[in-house]
């Protein structure tokens, strides 16, 4: 086997990231793994340059971009350029199709096999932002044909993420999903005590655990929560997740005397695990996710999650979690419909479909995005391997 140096760019990553900084370390750590050398470049305050568990992770400064509540991007182009050819990549790989999809060209220049991943759908991020259908769907098309003629692959990690691909007649598109850590994340994490301090007995114990922006609409889970307080249903929330929405998302809550808990971003990944484990139902309200890590870490600890049907979040849950329209009567009906299936029942399928997830299939399916070679492995149970 031929070792390949797979140099990987990211945007838009900040400590309290959720699901981008899993996939950017899973990945990583499976690549270095099957004998490759993954090298990791992603923004921060300050330069760094270290080995890790994921491979070698370098850190360029980055300035914040206002109103995101902590995200930072690579501005330098030159500083980036000059680095890319330091490295002298075999393989490209880049997590952000608008302030880094010069790089593509680059690659070109360079005769380096480069891939773009597309994480969220273009179109469903400019609607969320209040852009109107037709005119999100123009401008993300617009965008998709140039990313699809600069890079030598586009990978999409759902179905649902390669429609707008398709829709444009690219023919450079593949798939390959992403995965949960099946070891780190089961139903055994459940803590009584952790749960009693959220919940009382008789109450139903919601958590949430995403990124508090417009994007991931945060709003739909206190509108479900007041739905079911309304028709009587004994419940609490917990928001495991930051970001520039938290204040008037707080305010709310207390205004209209909501039992929400804000946690902030939960760093301790034994503890994020703990409480998803514990809750009765995870609600993932994100419209344009395209894959959603923290769903699928919620059904790998036994716990069903009602998801948005405008995301890709049906197809990955499937039969067993519950989809909803993007307001809070209908993930309120959802919330209702999952508690109405026996726990044992509910619980057991969110694990099984969890488990057609491990993060092994999904480094394979990148590492053939790469053209890179990828390792025989003995079949482990449960997915795991």
């Amino acid at each position: 086997m031929t070792p390949l140096r797979i140099v990987r760019l990211a945007n838009f990553v900040a400590p309290a990231s959720g699901g981008l900084r899993t996939a950017l370390r899973e990945l990583g750590k499976g690549y270095k793994a099957a004998g490759h050398e993954p090298v990791l470049i992603v923004p921060g305050e300050r330069a760094d340059d270290r080995d890790t568990e994921q491979g070698r992770v370098i850190t360029l400064p980055g300035p914040l971009l206002p109103g995101t509540g902590g995200y930072r991007v690579l501005t330098d182009k030159r500083r980036v350029a000059r680095l890319l050819e330091e490295l002298d990549p075999d393989r490209l790989e880049v997590s952000d199709r608008t302030t880094l999809r010069w790089t593509g060209k680059w690659a070109r220049r360079a005769r380096v096999p480069a891939v773009m991943v597309s994480h969220e759908t273009a179109d469903g991020v400019l609607r969320t932002w209040g852009l109107p259908e037709n005119a999100a769907r123009r401008a993300a098309d617009a965008l998709n044909v140039r990313t699809a003629h600069t890079y030598a692959r586009v990978v999409c990690t759902t179905e649902f993420a390669e429609r707008e691909f398709v829709r444009i007649g690219a023919r450079n598109v593949v798939r390959a999903p992403l995965g949960v850590d099946l070891v780190e994340r089961h139903p055994a994490l459940y803590d009584p005590e952790l749960r009693a301090r959220y919940a009382r007995v008789d109450e139903t114990l919601l958590v949430t655990c995403t990124r508090l922006s417009v994007e991931k609409r945060p709003g739909t889970a206190l509108d479900a929560l007041e739905a079911l307080l309304r028709r009587g249903r004994k419940a609490v929330l917990v928001v495991a997740g930051d970001g520039p929405l938290r204040a008037r998302l707080e305010l709310r809550a207390r205004e209209r005397g909501l039992p929400v808990t804000f946690l902030g971003h939960v760093s301790d990944r034994d503890a994020l695990g703990a409480l998803q484990a514990s809750a009765d139902v995870c609600l993932a309200p994100g419209p344009a996710e395209t894959f959603g890590l923290a769903a699928l870490e919620a059904m790998a600890c036994g716990t069903p999650v009602v998801v948005s049907t405008s995301s890709a979040l049906p197809e990955v849950v499937g039969s067993a979690g519950a989809v909803a329209a993007d307001h809070g009567e209908a993930f309120a009906d959802a919330v209702d419909m999952t508690l109405g299936i026996p726990e044992r029942e509910r619980r057991g399928a969110a694990r099984a479909r969890a488990e057609c997830f491990g993060w092994s299939t999904a480094v394979d399916a990148f590492l053939a995005a790469h053209d890179a070679t990828v390792p025989a492995r003995r079949f482990v149970p449960g997915g795991v391997g």
